[in-house]
């Protein structure tokens, strides 16, 4: 694992994503190499983030505080971690399945490096979750930024017309927003086999 390759592109991805798409659209992206050395390391950070913070602060709605066992940790933090690879797969399936309908070019490998690198910003602010209550807010601010970076990407790696960009992204935050729902179900769901709340 090159850590410092990583760590410039990921910061690269977050301080001038415009560019950087310039330099990733003629790169290969072998399924792989893109799954094992970039999302792995960086989904990573909010699979052991969220679990330390959550075993050593708890979590707070209003004024409740709620305490998951050891074993629902460890749950959430696997199944999220694991359903993060299917989410990316299914999430760059639905990115190449749209593009035609947006005069774009059905490209699975393209399709993946978007969907991979535009998730940059939402797997570095993982970092939070060791404060779970600043999770939820510097997570969505994070969430909009990955969105803004998929937006800046779609007409340079999936070629889609220019014209039919906002549109085209449209379509694919739908889908997003779709598996990301049922992503946060299923977490919630391993989680609870852990035990009850406290």
């Amino acid at each position: 694992m090159d850590w410092g390759r990583l760590a410039a592109r990921a910061g690269a991805m977050i301080a001038r994503p415009g560019r950087v798409w310039d330099e990733i659209a003629p790169e290969p992206g072998e399924t792989p190499e893109l799954l094992l050395r970039y999302v792995a390391p960086l989904a990573a950070i909010p699979a052991v983030c969220g679990a330390l913070g959550t075993l050593v602060f708890g979590m707070r709605f209003a004024e409740v505080a709620i305490q998951l066992s050891f074993l629902g940790v460890l749950l959430e933090a696997v199944t999220g971690y694991v359903l993060t690879f299917v989410f990316v797969w299914l999430s760059a399936a639905w990115v190449r399945v749209l593009a035609p309908a947006f005069g774009g070019l059905a490209d699975s490998e393209q399709a993946l490096k978007l969907v991979v690198y535009s998730g940059t910003a939402v797997w570095v602010a993982g970092i939070t979750h060791l404060y779970p209550n600043l999770a939820l807010p510097l997570g969505l601010l994070a969430g909009l930024y990955s969105g803004w970076t998929l937006y800046l990407g779609l007409p340079k790696l999936m070629r889609s017309e220019p014209e039919n960009t906002l549109t085209y992204f449209a379509a694919v935050l739908l889908g997003v927003m779709v598996l990301g729902v049922l992503q946060a179900v299923a977490v919630a769901k391993a989680a609870e086999l852990g035990g009850p709340l406290v």
